[in-house]
Formats: structure tokens, C-alpha cells, sequence
């Protein structure tokens, strides 16, 4: 492999131009020989046993060249990448500029890793209060708790916000029942918000036996192009009212659901939680914060692309989620009345913001000539698998040594941001915002 010339074509842009040598493109044209041969029909010999000499003169010296260039390329283009010294964060846009025997030639633009300018990393300000739990904060957990351990009773009465129906509904358009817009015995939450804006208003005040004309719009940016904007009518029958009745609180509620005798046992334990629990959140927060600041100080163009990838997993690990409870993307873009572009665009800014800390920590690390052994590796597979309770060698078909590397690496780099980091309480305004907010 030779590289030809390394060009800065723009902001995060290279062009290399890189030749394949004759021996290593002659070996790739061998390999695409035995792995092509059976698809040339030569007279007098079976088929695939006619030597690569005689299959050229017949259909032409070129005639292994396009399947050997994809053989050879991947090779080629990693070395090239290597000797140029860049990290590409993209696939290459690749012209082929000539090929023969001897070789091909080929330039490949590449999307790169974006040079970061850090700011200030170490000695960052942000805020933290001290964890405090009151009585007050116990008695909404232990709300909480109660709402969680409510069941569904039946009720004859008009159906308010916070019941549950169930219901038997199909949509039509222009008197004519569409696709997907039929339901039987579905149970909704009134005030849930899992229907079209408005559908589940006008259940309100129905009861068991009702039937009734729900008229809703669909929204503007639909997925469905047949119903995006379009009023429709569902038709919706009513079988069943259902509240739900909350347990009192007192010591048998305390025993049927923890382990403790008393109610008053109950809420001590649970003050307890409530304090690790917030101290955990309140130290998330502070780091948040210090992340926040880490960004802010530096300087980057960011590919899309980037960012683009980043929406990709975000989007992915959501669809996961859905599935795991079992519901689809497709199902929950219907129910939400969004298309696909317009869901991306709701996680735009978290993409964002993970893709500019993710380099910001990466330049933290290399300013600070952060390291980590083969030895660190091993020991983090094995926290791994004890946490996901999964042998290391499964661990390491999905998770490679260089992410676990690079991981490790960030984490390094937030710890010293961290351990450098200047506490500062927040101002007595803001704290008395903060707790009108949480009662809300």
C-alpha cells in the first residue's frame, strides 16, 4: 500500500489518495478467482476446474478485478487510515481513479474525528445542596406506595379523570374504518395521555353501556401520511368503570407490603432510602452540572454525522425498552402521533450533548496522559459479568477491548473533574423554587 497524498478538504474532512499494490491486489484477484470460478462456463473443463489463465483470455484480464478491489480494499484503506493518522467517524466516500494488473488506485474522503480545544477542566464550580428528608417527603413516598398497591375496583358511576375504562373502539375517516384504529376490551386511564389529544376528555363523565362518537384530529406530523391532519370518528363503547381504590395506611398496610411490623418501622426504613437515594441523584446532578460546564468551556465542530450515529443507539436502546414491555415503535409513534423524523428530532439535543462530553472527556484523558493496562481491562470484564451475571468471553463478543478502553478512560476523566470540583450551595431562592417545584 502506498499513500499517495493526504488532503484537508474541510472542517473535519480528509481525502486520501491510496494505491493497492501489484502483489497485493494480484493476491486479492487469486482470492476472487477461487471464490468466483464455478461462475464461468469454460469448454472442456468442469465447472470452477478451468485455470484463472484460461478464464482471463476468455473473458478478459479484468474479469476477477471488481471482486478482488472489494477484497483488498477494507485492508488497504485500514492501513492507509493508520499510516495518515486520523480516526474516521464515518464510512469513506471511495472513486476508483484506475485500475490493471499492477494495481488500483482509488482516494477515499473521510469524515473525521473532530479536534477538540479544551477549556478549563480542573477547579469547576457548580452547585450541590446537603440531602435533608423530612416528614413530608416520607408521608408522598409512602402516597406513592399506596397508589402502586391500589386495585381496580368496578364502579357504577359517570367515569372521572384517574379512572381506568374499558372500552371497545374502531376509527373511521370519512365514515370509512382505517387500519390500525380498532380495539376490543382496551383498558385506558383516563389523564394518561397514551391516546390522540382529546380522545380520552371525552370519555369523562361516561359510564358502563355508554356509546359514543369520539371526534378527535389526528396531528399535523402523523406517521400515518392517509391520517396526518385529519379529523376522524371513533366509535367507542363503554363496558366497564373502574377506580382505584387506595389501602389505608396503617400497620397492616406496613406488613403487606415491606417487611416490617409497623407502619412507624416502615417509615423510618423508608426515610433511610429516601436519603441514599436522593444523595446518589444529588451527586448525578453535580456531575451533570460539572459536565455541563466541561462542554461549555471547549471548542468543536461536530460532524452530523456524529450526532446522527448517536441518535441511532438512542433510538435503538428506546426500542428495546418498548419491546421489553411489550409494545413496538411503530405502535408507540401511532399512539404519540408522531413520524419517525419527528421522534429523532425529540432526542436531537441529547445526542448532542452526549457526543460533545463523550469528546470532551476523551480530550481531558489524552490531555492528561491517562492510561489504562491490559491488566485494568481484564479485571473491568470481570466487574462486568459479575454485574451482568454473564461469563467475560460472552461479554467480550459484544462489548470490545477498545470500548471497554475508552470507557475507562472517561471514567478517569471524570473522576478527576470530580475530585477538583469546587462545591457551591445554592442560593435560598433557589432552593424554595426547587421545593415548589417537587410539590407541585
Amino acid at each position: 500500500m502506498i499513500l499517495k497524498n493526504v488532503e484537508k478538504t474541510g472542517t473535519n474532512q480528509v481525502k486520501l489518495e491510496i494505491v493497492c499494490e501489484r502483489d497485493e491486489f494480484q493476491a486479492a484477484v487469486e482470492k476472487s478467482y477461487k471464490k468466483n470460478a464455478t461462475r464461468f462456463n469454460v469448454q472442456g473443463f468442469r465447472r470452477g476446474r478451468a485455470p484463472r489463465k484460461i478464464i482471463e483470455r476468455m473473458y478478459g484480464e479484468s474479469a476477477f478485478y471488481e471482486d478482488a478491489v472489494n477484497i483488498a480494499y477494507p485492508e488497504v484503506y485500514s492501513a492507509a487510515v493508520k499510516e495518515a493518522g486520523i480516526e474516521p467517524v464515518d464510512r469513506a466516500e471511495v472513486e476508483l481513479v484506475d485500475i490493471s494488473a499492477d494495481g488500483f488506485t482509488f482516494t477515499a474522503v473521510v469524515t473525521v474525528k473532530p479536534e477538540v480545544k479544551l477549556g478549563a477542566y480542573k477547579g469547576l464550580e457548580a452547585e450541590q445542596a446537603a440531602v435533608v428528608i423530612t416528614e413530608e417527603d416520607v408521608d408522598k413516598e409512602l402516597e406513592g406506595r399506596r397508589k402502586r398497591n391500589g386495585r381496580l375496583e368496578t364502579v357504577e358511576r359517570e367515569a372521572a379523570e384517574g379512572d381506568t375504562v374499558v372500552i371497545d373502539f374502531e376509527g373511521f375517516l370519512d365514515d370509512v374504518a382505517f387500519e390500525g384504529g380498532k380495539a376490543e376490551n382496551h383498558s385506558l386511564r383516563l389523564g394518561s395521555g397514551q391516546f390522540i389529544p382529546g380522545f380520552e376528555d371525552q370519555l369523562i363523565g361516561t359510564k358502563a353501556g355508554d356509546e359514543k362518537d369520539v371526534n378527535v384530529t389526528f396531528p399535523e406530523a402523523y406517521q400515518a401520511e392517509e391520517l396526518a391532519g385529519k379529523p376522524v370518528v371513533f366509535k367507542v363503547k363503554v363496558h366497564e368503570v373502574k377506580e382505584n381504590v387506595l389501602p389505608d395506611l396503617d400497620d397492616e398496610f406496613a406488613k403487606d407490603v415491606s417487611e416490617f411490623e409497623t407502619l412507624a418501622e416502615f417509615r423510618e426504613d423508608l426515610k433511610r432510602k429516601l436519603q441514599i437515594v436522593r444523595e446518589k441523584s444529588s451527586a448525578e446532578e453535580f456531575e451533570g452540572k460539572l459536565l455541563e460546564k466541561l462542554v461549555e468551556n471547549m471548542e468543536v465542530e461536530i460532524p452530523d454525522c456524529m450526532i446522527e450515529q448517536q441518535l441511532d443507539r438512542i433510538a435503538e436502546d428506546f426500542e428495546y425498552r418498548l419491546r421489553s414491555q411489550g409494545m413496538t415503535l411503530q405502535g408507540y409513534l401511532q399512539m404519540s402521533g408522531m413520524d419517525i423524523e419527528g421522534f429523532r428530532n425529540t432526542f436531537r439535543d441529547r445526542a448532542e450533548a452526549q457526543v460533545k462530553t463523550t469528546l470532551a472527556l476523551e480530550a481531558v484523558a489524552a490531555a492528561e496522559n491517562f492510561e489504562v493496562s491490559a491488566e485494568d481491562i481484564e479485571a473491568e470484564y470481570g466487574k462486568m459479568a459479575e454485574m451482568y451475571k454473564a461469563p467475560v468471553e460472552d461479554l467480550k463478543k459484544y462489548m470490545s477491548e477498545e470500548a471497554v478502553k475508552e470507557d475507562m478512560l472517561k471514567a478517569k476523566a471524570v473522576e478527576l473533574i470530580k475530585e477538583t470540583a469546587v462545591k457551591v450551595e445554592p442560593k435560598a431562592e433557589e432552593v424554595a423554587e426547587e421545593k415548589a417545584e417537587d410539590a407541585e
